[in-house]
């Protein structure tokens, strides 16, 4: 139902303050400036995706909970299709998330409402001194491959000419 609404409501909005907006300073210059903030919109995106990029990247290697440089990435996301969109509606929900404030208070606000039931990332300290214990490994799968293996001399290569195996 929401979503409805906002289809509606949203480009009546946009039409209403094209219609003001085109009336106190004109067509041209009302063109320009939606031009003009598609443009600008464009640049910011660019510089704040980028920064996104980079704190996932970071969060990947610090093995950090990715969530919020993923969220922020989303809104990033989000402000740049806003942006582009024509109307100054869309362009000042754009632009306000493109302000990390506003980002980091909607995240906490959909945190508030999204409930997490496991988030794992790499091994557990605890699992790393705990002893194997075949009760706790998955099930088997039904697929068994039996083979034999022998380490190559230290002087030849896995893929030596002299392998049959490298032969076409």
């Amino acid at each position: 139902m929401w979503l409805f609404l906002a289809f509606l409501l949203v480009p009546l909005i946009e039409i209403g303050l094209f219609i003001q907006v085109g009336g106190l300073i004109g067509l041209w210059p009302t063109l320009l400036i939606v031009i003009l903030t598609a443009i600008l919109g464009t640049w910011m995106v660019k510089q704040q995706g980028a920064r996104a990029i980079n704190d996932l990247r970071r969060s990947f290697s610090q093995l950090e909970d990715p969530s919020q440089p993923l969220a922020h990435g989303a809104m990033i996301l989000i402000s740049g299709a806003l942006l582009l969109t024509p109307g100054f509606f869309t362009d000042a929900v754009g632009f306000a998330l493109l302000a990390p404030p506003v980002r980091v208070a909607v995240f906490g606000w959909v945190r508030k409402r999204v409930k997490v039931s496991s988030f794992q990332m790499g091994p557990q300290p605890t699992d790393m001194h705990r002893p194997h214990d075949p009760r706790n490994a998955p099930p088997a799968s039904q697929d068994v491959i039996d083979g034999e293996f022998t380490e190559a001399p230290k002087g030849k290569s896995p893929n030596h000419p002299g392998s049959g195996w490298t032969r076409h």
